[in-house]
Parts: structure tokens; sequence; C-alpha cells
């Protein structure tokens, strides 16, 4: 690889962007399509297959054989509350390769005690998400039931655009959030963005049985895969 390419390519994954590499197996030439670039690439179609698998692919394209490198930031879960469901979530989290985080301004609950080496940023979510910088590459479960806590962690991450957003509640709960949300002026499409009650509808009941289906649901929405889902009130 050249090395323009490699330090541009280093940058983007150091600022967590995506990018793909192409190279033409033919001439050996190679470009780098940024995040920003993926659009208005003429291999936009399949950059976006390759994308949401977060696979590397070999494509045949008008005769030429190209080899699609795939560059993905670690996907990353931020969880809101260092609650018993987030305990349970933390190892399934590793397991599923996905870099956790978890904010909780309440030191009596974010404790390496309660969560090993589970990154644990004791902080309101005003204070600590900004410096995270949430990306599309990022999830997040809100998981307190206290809008002073999971209210302002939304706001952040629906301006952020993550690609998943799942919050703790019944139906009646969820109804008073969207109010408090529209109230801040957001749109009903950002406010469809919003999976609650969170996960997926397995009848979980335990907290290890709800950190299943959270992270089940995760994978579906990063994955690109489109779930029938009808929850209980």
């Amino acid at each position: 690889m050249r090395f323009d390419l490699l330090a541009a390519l280093n940058a983007e994954l150091a600022a967590r962007r995506t990018s793909i590499l192409v190279t033409d197996l033919g001439s050996g030439e190679q470009r780098l399509v940024g995040a920003d670039a993926f659009a208005c690439d003429p291999l936009r179609d399949r950059l976006q297959i390759q994308l949401r698998q977060g696979a590397s692919a070999l494509i045949e394209y008008e005769g030429q054989h190209l080899f699609l490198e795939v560059h993905l930031p670690p996907p990353r879960l931020v969880v809101i509350g260092a609650v018993h469901i987030s305990q349970a979530l933390a190892p399934i989290a590793k397991l599923a390769d996905f870099d956790m985080i978890i904010v909780d301004p309440r030191t009596a609950f974010a404790t390496p005690e309660r969560f090993g080496d589970t990154q644990l940023i004791a902080e309101w979510p005003q204070t600590a998400l900004p410096s995270l910088q949430l990306d599309s590459r990022t999830a997040m479960a809100l998981l307190t039931h206290d809008p002073r806590i999971d209210d302002p962690a939304l706001i952040e991450a629906l301006r952020a655009g993550c690609f998943y957003i799942g919050a703790l509640g019944s139906r009646t709960t969820h109804g008073k959030r969207l109010e408090r949300m529209r109230a801040a002026g957001f749109s009903e499409t950002m406010l469809a963005q919003i999976h609650a009650p969170i996960g997926l509808d397995l009848g979980a009941v335990s907290p290890a049985e709800i950190a299943v289906s959270i992270m089940a649901e995760i994978i579906a929405a990063l994955r690109g895969r489109a779930l029938w889902r009808e929850k209980a009130a």
C-alpha cells in the first residue's frame, strides 16, 4: 500500500470513520473511499452491501477484478446505567466484539467491583458523552429509568446518528419520553429510531435474558436486518 493511502487509512480509523480500500487486482492500482464519498462512488451499491456485512470481498466490475477491503472502527455500545442488566450485558457485548462503556453518575453503582474491566465513567451523560464522540458505529442502551440521566444521553445519541438507540420502559413510559423529545425539537422521523421497550420480544424476564434480547436487537441493527417487533405495554 502506498504511504499516502496508509496514512489516510490510519487517520480514518483514528477518527472512527469507515473506509474501504479498493484494489484493482489486474493493475495493482488502489484508492481509498472514505465515508463521505460512498454515496457518489461508482461502486456505491456494492460498497453499501459490504458495509452492511462488515466484510471484505472480491468482485467483478466492468471487466475488472476488484478487492474491496473494508475497514470499520469496532462497534461500540454505550450503556447509560450501571444496573443489573448492564452487568449481564457486559460479557455478552465482549463476546460479540463490542467495545462497551458504562456511563452513570451514581458512584454507588458504577464501581469496578461490579463491572470488572468494563470501562466506567461516573459522570452525568452531558459531561461524559461529548468526549466519547458518538457516531454511526455506536449503539446506545438507556437503562436507568431516570429521565434526568437517560434524557441527556438520548439527546446526544439522536444528534450523533447512533446506529441503534434502545430504552427501557413500557409504552406509557416511552410515550412520555417522546413528548419530552418533541419538546426538545426532534422530528417524528428521528424519534422513530428509538427502540422501546428495548430488546427483541423474547419474553425475557431476568436481567440476563433481557441482556440477551438487547444484544440480539443491537446486532440486527448493526447488520441492517429489519425485524418485526410487537412490544407489550
